[in-house]
């Protein structure tokens, strides 16, 4: 397994724990680096000071005595200077030094010329055996050109650094235990809430959809987490209740038409009957066997619809004849009810639409207004730029107030004379079929009284598209 894999099995406190030691890690490293070198550096400047001051303090001793020696034999450096210190000819002899130091020069050749010209620095370098750092100074005395050249011992200076390192070397693991600790701790108390949530979410069952999770007060990543999924819980508990009246009204639903169905039957067997009777009997069970099967394709519509979505396959139709067919499926009914079914649409509209399904909500649209129609059913198609509408009204009683802002939901019924028969589907289907195709469905009621339901069909869309002229849709 990669270590990346691995890392990714890991809690969440842990990942965050090792991010905080390994960034805590390269703090206190850089820090410490920075210690050491920063204490480094102030001891070398502290260093230089001083063998400023005692290159000025020798360039004035070979000034005053010239570079000559006492009347016994001594020197004003073996007089006077008991650290690193020697005089040096141009050519490199030591003019003047201390007794240990007289033996060999302390600056090399290539140093010494540079000497000459300048004063110089050399940063390390070794004087009997020590690490020392030096300086070198040209001086004039007497018109003669020597080299000053003092030195300071380091071994104080790397005593102090090397130290420091001992003390950071102790110090820095406690620092990156302790921040770790810290860490592991502060990432304990942010997933709090969330260990929280997730207990409460899997005692959540499905009679218990109304638990919410708890939700901290912070206004964090955390906070906005627990209320997306209380906002999502909140959908589901509406979908259930949904469904749930969804199922409870389709139980009631089949229950009727399955209770007149065994009546009859039972009524049938129970008594010698007429022959008349006997067919009265089954035509009653026809009717109610289609009313079952009906409601039973509705049920299945919607419910594909709930999982996948309702497939449409466009193709050219033209409207008029759409709704030709429409009413002549509806003629004979019509008829024995008395009632007219007028049509008054463009010629030669023509829309892309899924014809079969159009024709289905056209044709629940229809019902429901032949039911509750007292003398004629009118179809209006208007067709505009932006849209193609089509009208069905009837001159009944309209809907009635409290149905008509549910009016297209499942089962919208009342116990009025609108909502006598059928089972609450249909216009929830229609509803439906137009969205599918990218329009929408309403309905009200007319200025003179009666139901008006308007199918929209919206032109923009790519797929729908006017064609007044000729009977033919480009497809687009």
């Amino acid at each position: 397994m990669s270590p990346a894999r691995l890392l990714a099995r890991l809690p969440v406190r842990i990942r965050v724990t090792l991010a905080v030691t390994v960034a805590m890690a390269a703090v206190v490293a850089g820090l410490a680096l920075f210690l050491i070198l920063r204490l480094g550096h102030q001891l070398d400047r502290a260093i230089d000071t001083g063998l400023r001051t005692r290159a000025a303090d020798v360039t004035a001793l070979i000034r005053r005595d010239a570079g000559e020696g006492a009347a016994d034999g001594s020197t004003p450096l073996a007089e006077n200077e008991a650290g690193v210190a020697q005089v040096l000819s141009p050519a490199g002899a030591v003019v003047d030094a201390p007794p240990a130091l007289r033996h060999r020069p302390l600056l090399s050749g290539a140093e010494l010329a540079r000497a000459r010209a300048r004063p110089l620095l050399v940063a390390r370098t070794t004087v009997d055996g020590e690490a020392a750092r030096l300086r070198a100074v040209p001086v004039r005395a007497n018109g003669r050109l020597l080299v000053v050249v003092v030195g300071q011992q380091l071994e104080a200076r790397d005593q102090a650094v090397e130290q420091l390192g001992r003390q950071l070397l102790v110090a820095g693991p406690v620092a990156l235990l302790l921040a770790s600790l810290i860490g592991y701790l502060a990432a304990a108390g942010a997933l709090r809430p969330v260990v929280s949530m997730t207990r409460r979410a899997r005692s959540i069952d499905a009679p218990d959809v109304g638990a919410r999770l708890p939700v901290p007060p912070s206004r964090d990543e955390v906070a906005e987490l627990g209320a997306t999924l209380n906002a999502m819980l909140a959908r589901l508990e509406r979908a259930f209740a949904r469904e749930q009246r969804f199922v409870a009204d389709a139980s009631h639903e089949l229950r009727t038409p399955l209770s007149i169905l065994r009546a009859e039957l039972e009524l049938a067997l129970g008594t010698a009957r007429t022959p008349a009777d006997y067919r009265a009997a089954v035509v009653s069970s026809i009717e109610e066997t289609d009313r079952i099967a009906q409601l039973a394709e509705d049920l299945l519509v919607l419910a594909r619809v709930e999982q996948r979505g309702l497939p449409v396959r466009r193709a050219p139709v033209a409207v008029p004849a759409l709704l030709a067919t429409v009413r002549r499926r509806f003629a004979g009914r019509a008829r024995e009810r008395g009632i007219a079914i007028e049509v008054d649409a463009p010629e030669a509209l023509t829309i892309a639409a899924d014809a079969p399904r159009l024709e289905q909500a056209l044709a629940n649209v229809v019902d429901n207004a032949l039911r509750h129609a007292r003398s004629r059913v009118e179809l209006f198609v208007a067709a505009g730029e932006e849209a193609v509408t089509i009208t069905v009204s009837d001159d009944g009683t309209g809907f009635a107030a409290d149905v008509l802002p549910r009016a297209f939901d499942r089962f919208a019924r009342a116990d009025d004379a609108r909502t006598t028969g059928g089972a609450g589907l249909g216009l929830a289907i229609v509803r439906t079929i137009v969205r599918a195709h990218g329009g929408d469905a309403t309905a009200d009621n007319g200025p003179g009284g009666g139901a008006r339901v308007e199918v929209r069909l919206p032109v923009r869309d790519p797929l729908i598209v006017l064609s007044p002229a000729t009977g033919s849709v480009p497809l687009v």
